[in-house]
């Protein structure tokens, strides 16, 4: 169930990333979900909010590892999968192994044709700094 508590994560930072602010509506609604662990629930809740507490700090790490890109130029949803995958990976909430896997399959399934690659790469490289 991770995996799908990974993705409401995401879908909660992508609303973020359009409005700069916690959603705490959106928030409940992805937190009754019955098939969520109270796990899945923590998980998903200290994530969000660690992402939208730190996002600026975040935003430096993932703008310090685009190469030849302006983060205005990266796509939303690319965007938001790094913001996410970044804080796990700061974090140390699963190996980094699954978060940079996990965050590439987002990114396929929100993305373009290129978006898991270009978040393989970038992750690649934080993960490379951090360790």
């Amino acid at each position: 169930m991770r995996r799908v508590a990974r993705e409401n994560v995401f879908k909660l930072v992508f609303e973020y990333t359009f409005y700069g602010s916690v959603n705490e509506s959106t928030l409940e609604l992805m937190l009754v979900d019955s098939d969520l662990t109270e796990d899945d629930r923590q998980y998903i809740n200290s994530t969000y909010l660690g992402v939208c507490t730190n996002d600026e700090k975040l935003k430096g790490i993932i703008e310090n590892h685009l190469e030849g890109y302006k983060l205005e130029r990266v796509y939303r949803p690319d965007y938001a999968v790094l913001l996410v995958a970044t804080y796990e990976l700061l974090e140390h909430t699963a190996p980094n192994a699954v978060v940079i896997n996990e965050a590439v399959e987002l990114s396929k399934k929100y993305g373009t044709d290129k978006s898991g690659s270009f978040v393989n790469g970038v992750l690649a490289k934080i993960v490379k700094d951090i360790d």
